[in-house]
């Protein structure tokens, strides 16, 4: 059954990965990137290129998930053009490298903003709806950063996953009697096939960067990238993100996992994640809300 899915994010790497590969499927996907006038609109027009030469319902539409007025408008704008929406894919996301301690609070402000507070706004503008029909996805695009293993120089870029995760899983429940499902999607560290680490941030503090390059600490940072590069199978690709994607899609309803991992590198998120998500279903159950842990058609 075909979906109509918004895919926040998608001018590049896992975004855009995912809403072609969901449009192929013969999903109506609206690829939402910024700028779709200024600067990503060469982005615009490979899209609207790709859609007719793949025969796919591929669209793009303006959304900044840092702008509520912003997202409200793409929100009513989807729900206008395609007469409904089916699944949300939170994949809007920047990443920084370097120093916890060379990063201004502002900037901190900034991740959470995108990987976090981004989401929010974009499921206030679009669960009144979701809940109105009483049937939706949440798809999150996560990191296995939240419980693996976590290299130095990433700090804020990791507080705000695991934030996002938190955020995801509180949702979960809180959606289960409107019939809304969960999905969080656990990616692992991938260094080549997207723009993540090319395009990461830098700290504003230069001054105190350099004393950890040059102190103690110097040669860290290069260690630890060409460490999760060595531990990154050849074979790791990207896209199976967005084919898991396409496969939870489409599962019927009431039979979509709550997480999946795709880590070719293996760096343990799937284990202690088992040990909390176990733990969190044991609390459910004691708490006598066990009900909440899956979804349900809502009355």
């Amino acid at each position: 059954m075909p979906h109509i899915i918004l895919v926040t994010g998608a001018s590049s790497g896992f975004g855009l990965m995912t809403a072609k590969a969901l449009a192929a499927a013969g999903h109506t996907v609206y690829a939402s990137m910024r700028e779709t006038e200024g600067r990503n609109a060469p982005r615009v027009a490979e899209v609207a290129q790709w859609s007719t030469d793949q025969s796919a319902d591929l669209r793009t539409v303006e959304l900044d998930v840092q702008s509520e007025r912003s997202v409200a408008t793409a929100i009513e704008y989807i729900l206008a053009d395609a007469g409904g929406l089916d699944v949300i894919v939170h994949n809007a996301g920047h990443m920084v490298f370097g120093p916890a301690e060379a990063f201004s609070p502002e900037q901190f402000i900034q991740q959470y903003d995108v990987n976090v507070l981004g989401a929010q706004r974009v499921n206030r503008a679009a669960l009144p709806f979701l809940r109105k029909q009483a049937r939706g996805l949440l798809v999150w695009v996560g990191s296995s950063s939240t419980r693996g293993g976590t290299p130095p120089f990433l700090a804020p870029y990791f507080a705000a996953k695991a934030a996002m995760d938190a955020l995801a899983v509180s949702y979960s429940a809180e959606l289960a009697r409107w019939g809304i499902e969960t999905t969080i999607m656990v990616p692992g560290a991938f260094t080549k096939g997207t723009n993540h680490f090319a395009h990461s941030g830098k700290p504003a503090n230069a001054d105190v960067a350099a004393e950890y390059e040059s102190g103690p600490y110097a040669g860290v940072a290069d260690q630890a990238l060409k460490g999760l590069a060595s531990l990154e199978p050849a074979d790791a690709d990207p896209e199976e993100v967005a084919r898991q994607i396409v496969r939870v899609v489409g599962l019927p309803f009431g039979k979509r996992p709550f997480r999946v991992h795709v880590d070719p590198s293996e760096d343990g998120a799937e284990v202690v994640n088992a040990v909390a998500d176990r733990v969190r279903r044991e609390m459910f159950h004691s708490i006598g809300l066990t009900d909440l842990l899956s979804p349900r058609i809502a009355t």
